[in-house]
């Protein structure tokens, strides 16, 4: 709308005079739309001035939402209270709660971190070059990768939490000790599990539970009983990629030598890189599943990471590997980087 009060009553006068609003928008250069929103709070209220405006004014200018805005950008993890310190140091009174409202009305929203592993630039070039190197590999040639990975499962403990919607829960004032509105914990996590895994497009392939500690020839001995197994299941063909991560043991000269034995191609993969990595979704998958049946001792969690594990449709698989080159983009655009994977 035209801001100064002269140009809105030389618009009232026109339209007294009997012109039209096109007559009027090529004379004055005024969008149609407006003369007609001028014209009408003529007609309703016998005035063109702005009318006072209904509700509390705003407690912050444009100037200092943008303030915030920017530090807010700078600094992702800063306070409210130092957000309400800074805009004080600008002559700016604000309470927190007034700062978290504006974040929250410009899209900004207070959220846990996600947890990634640490990276180095050795390790985002590296991510970055296998992006590149891959980026038109044929679909054929993930569709014969094993994908291959290990993961703890906690019975119970802060980790466990992430993945059931039992964190959190509707109670009234004087009930949070009642048992249905508590998480069972128990010292250093109740114990946890470790767990090799494998997929391909096909489906799941076979899981492992690891029993103690997890050496050279454990690794060797999990991978004769379980990938040959897989790959007849997953119907891959016997010159098939493996996928396996750089952890010492997969790397080590027995691991090699045996891996050489047996005929099984690795697929390069860079250090530091769980976005590259399919296998992590279906990992996510597993423990949601597993916690949303609360296993109460090992014997229970061992049990139901099988169970789930065998229940992971074969469509979900295929969905990760047919999309995989998305996956590779995204990591070129972040410079090999984080992604939203």
């Amino acid at each position: 709308m035209p801001q100064t009060v002269d140009l809105r009553l030389r618009i009232v006068d026109l339209h007294k005079a009997g012109k039209g609003y096109k007559s009027i928008s090529k004379s004055l250069d005024v969008h149609q739309s407006t003369e007609r929103q001028i014209v009408y709070k003529w007609r309703k209220f016998n005035t063109v001035a702005t009318l006072p405006r209904s509700g509390r004014p705003a407690k912050m200018t444009a100037r200092a939402q943008l303030r915030m805005l920017n530090e807010v950008k700078k600094n992702p993890r800063v306070s409210a209270k130092d957000l309400q310190k800074s805009l004080e140091h600008a002559k700016i009174s604000v309470d927190e709660s007034s700062i978290r409202k504006t974040l929250n009305k410009n899209g900004v929203h207070g959220r846990t971190p996600w947890k990634k592993p640490l990276m180095s630039k050795k390790n985002i070039t590296a991510c970055l070059k296998f992006a590149k190197v891959h980026l038109d590999v044929p679909q054929r040639y993930w569709q014969n990768i094993l994908w291959t990975d290990e993961t703890t499962v906690e019975l119970f403990g802060r980790n466990t939490q992430y993945y059931v919607s039992w964190s959190w829960s509707w109670r009234k004032k004087g009930t949070a000790h009642q048992h249905q509105n508590l998480i069972p914990t128990v010292k250093y996590g109740g114990g946890s599990i470790m767990v090799w895994g494998c997929f391909a497009a096909l489906g799941p392939g076979q899981l492992a539970t690891i029993d103690g500690k997890l050496n050279s020839q454990v690794y060797q001995d999990i991978l004769q009983e379980n990938v040959r197994l897989s790959v007849r299941q997953l119907k891959l063909n016997r010159s098939l990629v493996m996928k396996q991560d750089n952890d010492p043991k997969h790397r080590s000269k027995s691991t090699t030598e045996w891996l050489q034995q047996k005929k099984i191609h690795l697929l390069e993969w860079p250090s530091q890189s769980p976005d590259l990595n399919p296998i992590e979704m279906l990992w996510h998958d597993l423990k949601r599943a597993v916690h949303t049946r609360h296993p109460q001792n090992i014997a229970e969690l061992k049990q139901f990471c099988k169970e789930e594990w065998s229940k992971i449709p074969p469509d979900r698989c295929a969905g990760l590997i047919h999309n995989y080159r998305k996956r590779l983009v995204e990591v070129i655009a972040a410079k090999g980087g984080s992604t939203s994977y």
